[in-house]
């Protein structure tokens, strides 16, 4: 995300998100789970999709539950574009999970009780206006069984080009 919406997001985060549980930053999840194997791979792809794509355009559409939880629901078919050729290069490696296409969501509490979530939800959802929301780059991260390890980070900087 963008610096003023990273900020905004991560203090949701950590107001919010169980501390034993906040391991990363706020972000939007594209895919939950690549091979170690595909590392290096993801790496040459991510950085010619950021060299070729600009940034894609992104909205805020609304504050949704997420049952013991709370995120902010995400429109953005360019960013769909993006996972969409990422996830073609990597079809044979693809979790079950990975398969589907994502709903895009920037969550800011999980595994909380139900009630906990829902109060978040009225309170955030009460100010809640849609509103743009600015796509920088892409991230990759390596889950170490708890905490996370950043494996890279590239900004998008082309021109839109057919994928």
């Amino acid at each position: 995300m963008g610096a003023a919406d990273q900020r905004v997001f991560d203090r949701l985060r950590a107001a919010h998100f169980p501390p034993e549980r906040n391991h990363l930053a706020a972000h939007i999840t594209l895919f939950h789970q690549l091979p170690p194997s595909c590392h290096d791979e993801l790496d040459r792809l991510i950085r010619r999709i950021a060299a070729d794509t600009p940034p894609p355009a992104a909205h805020l559409r609304e504050v949704y539950s997420l049952g013991g939880g709370v995120a902010f629901r995400i429109d953005s078919p360019d960013l769909l574009g993006v996972r969409a050729r990422i996830a073609d290069h990597f079809i044979g490696a693809l979790t079950a999970q990975d398969r589907g296409v994502p709903r895009l969501h920037i969550t800011v509490q999980n595994k909380v009780d139900a009630a906990a979530a829902r109060a978040l939800r009225d309170a955030l959802a009460a100010d809640f206006r849609p509103r743009p929301l600015a796509i920088t780059g892409l991230a990759a991260h390596r889950y170490l069984g708890g905490p996370w390890q950043s494996a890279f980070e590239r900004n998008f900087r082309g021109v839109h080009t057919s994928y």
